[in-house]
């Protein structure tokens, strides 16, 4: 938040009038000093969450992605765990039933890495025993989007670039006590800021989406870690709202990427 300070106009007529309008800005002057201390920690609180991650070492997570398009509302659920400090995860990613009515499309396992994004089950003429490897540093969303599943680390190390946030007030997820803070994230600023791991896929973020402006609530616990994240992004023609939520950390957590043999060499069929 800026400065609030507000002066008021017109002829000063007494000495009197001066002293009440000095009192008044004074005031005035101290509430936006304080509401601007407020903005101030609220911004750094939201922008550490990345790092206290880190600390953490490992969580579980769910996600879902909520995509609205031309009046058609999708939403694609996910579950998995991801360790923070090896920039891995394991997700097991369910897409919605087919409008058409054709059966249930078979969950897709993905793996994220830093740089990439790994999916088995893709279909698209992959053979269902292969992987297929994508370098989210080419993607457009970086990963935020395209994978039906947010990478944890990717989305809050957007928060790297937070240009304006608040603190809402305390409420609990599931059963934790935690702070709630609302703002906007600035996918350049995000991309500047973040580590090596995802600096070139936020990069790419900060291109390809049609707006650089990601509105966001954060949920941190005592220890400054997400707990549940929002974010709403643009791209293209479509609105897309991606929520987090990460629990039991220190969990195990256990990804081995596939070897180059296991990794389809062929075309994807185009959907």
């Amino acid at each position: 938040m800026g400065q609030q300070h507000r002066r008021t106009g017109g002829a000063v007529v007494t000495a009197a009038a001066v002293g009440l309008m000095a009192v008044a800005t004074g005031c005035s002057g101290g509430g936006a000093v304080a509401d601007d201390r407020r903005a101030e920690d609220a911004v750094d609180a939201v922008r550490k969450s990345a790092d206290a991650l880190v600390r953490a070492g490992t969580s579980k997570a769910r996600t879902s992605m909520e995509m609205a398009s031309g009046g058609t509302r999708v939403t694609i659920r996910g579950k998995g765990s991801y360790d923070f400090g090896r920039q891995v995860g394991r997700f097991v990613v369910v897409l919605p039933k087919d409008p058409a009515g054709a059966e249930e499309r078979r969950p897709i396992t993905e793996l994220m890495a830093s740089g990439a994004l790994y999916m088995k089950n893709r279909g698209a003429g992959v053979p269902a025993d292969k992987w297929v490897r994508i370098d989210t540093t080419t993607l457009r969303d970086g990963n935020l989007v395209t994978g039906g599943a947010t990478d944890p680390l990717a989305a809050a190390e957007l928060l790297r670039g937070v240009s304006k946030a608040s603190y809402v007030g305390e409420t609990t997820v599931a059963g934790v006590a935690v702070r709630h803070y609302r703002g906007i994230a600035d996918l350049p600023r995000a991309a500047k800021a973040a580590s090596e791991g995802q600096r070139r896929a936020l990069g790419a973020a900060a291109k390809g989406f049609s707006k650089d402006e990601v509105p966001f609530e954060a949920y941190l616990d005592e220890q400054g870690r997400l707990r549940k994240l929002r974010q709403q992004f643009s791209v293209a023609n479509a609105e897309v709202a991606s929520t987090t939520l990460l629990f039991d950390f220190g969990v195990r957590v256990d990804v081995r990427l596939p070897a180059s043999e296991d990794i389809f060499a062929g075309k994807i069929a185009e959907k």
